[in-house]
């Protein structure tokens, strides 16, 4: 397997594609149907698909009031320039679910939104940044997202001392 697409069951196809596109700072281009759309990086990199509630009897996308929807659904995406997608966030009139915020985990600024149809969007920046001055940290590097250990759970990391240690060297062959 190389990629996944994620697909959500949307009510306006073309509304929620442009509203992606606006979001992730992409040039707005028209869905390739009305009922369905892939939202792609600059690269061709298919980011999300929305596709139109009840078109095709695919078994999760037939009614949107069998789940509310988003539920058990993160959509999560990682971000080159963190304060532009902001300010776009802000721009579309959506209100903020999660206030920009340093995650512990990936020790990354992120915020979340709603999209059109309510599902949770977190926006996340690619880089970590010193929380002293909000800029780019050069010793701070985010946390793998694929380790699954809760931060409670985790060893605290060990930290370097500056000053020299003392040695310790073993004595072979001391008699008294």
């Amino acid at each position: 397997m190389k990629r996944t697409w994620t697909i959500i069951g949307v009510s306006d196809v073309p509304g929620s594609f442009k509203w992606y596109q606006s979001l992730l700072g992409l040039p707005e281009t028209p869905p390739a149907h009305d009922y369905f759309g892939q939202v792609m990086d600059t690269d061709g990199t298919v980011l999300l698909c929305v596709h139109k509630w009840g078109a095709h009897e695919h078994p999760s996308l037939i009614n949107p009031d069998e789940a509310r929807p988003g539920n058990g659904l993160l959509l999560f995406f990682r971000v080159d320039d963190f304060d532009l997608a902001l300010k776009r966030a802000r721009a579309l009139g959506t209100r903020l679910e999660a206030k920009p915020n340093v995650n512990p985990r990936t020790r990354t600024l992120e915020f979340s939104i709603r999209d059109p149809d309510g599902y949770y969007v977190t926006i996340s920046a690619c880089s970590a940044r010193s929380p002293a001055k909000g800029r780019l940290s050069r010793r701070s590097k985010p946390r793998q997202l694929n380790d699954p250990t809760p931060t409670s759970v985790r060893p605290p990391a060990r930290r370097r001392s500056r000053r020299p240690q003392a040695r310790i060297t073993p004595t072979v062959g001391i008699r008294e």
